[in-house]
């Protein structure tokens, strides 16, 4: 049973965060990273897994933390890496993003 004041959350339920700073083999532009992210979520959901849950972590992607959080629990994903890079889906469907979609590399060259 439990007190009044007990919640029943999930006990592994990660915080996301944004991944920690890194770096591409090679300096990249903004355009060339638009262009990198956006090839990466029109093949994903040929990777496995199901295209509602690849909709949710692109939103969560491109969100503010506390957005990608709200995101994520809701569509039932299961954060196994804080950053994101690993998620699995309720029926046990793995999801791995790369970085250049959750952040900018350290040697990105803004457009002029």
């Amino acid at each position: 049973m439990g007190c009044a004041g007990s919640s029943q959350s999930k006990p592994d339920v990660k915080k996301i965060r944004k991944p920690k700073p890194w770096k591409h083999p090679q300096p990249i532009t903004k355009t060339q990273l638009t262009q990198l992210r956006d090839e990466f979520w029109d093949t994903a959901p040929h990777y496995g897994g199901r295209k509602e849950i690849w909709d949710a972590l692109r939103a969560a992607a491109e969100a503010d933390l506390t957005l990608a959080q709200a995101i994520v629990d809701s569509a039932g994903v299961i954060v196994q890496s804080s950053d994101l890079t690993v998620c699995y889906d309720e029926r046990g469907a793995k999801y791995e993003l790369p970085k250049y979609v959750l952040s900018e590399p350290t040697n990105l060259i803004r457009d002029s």
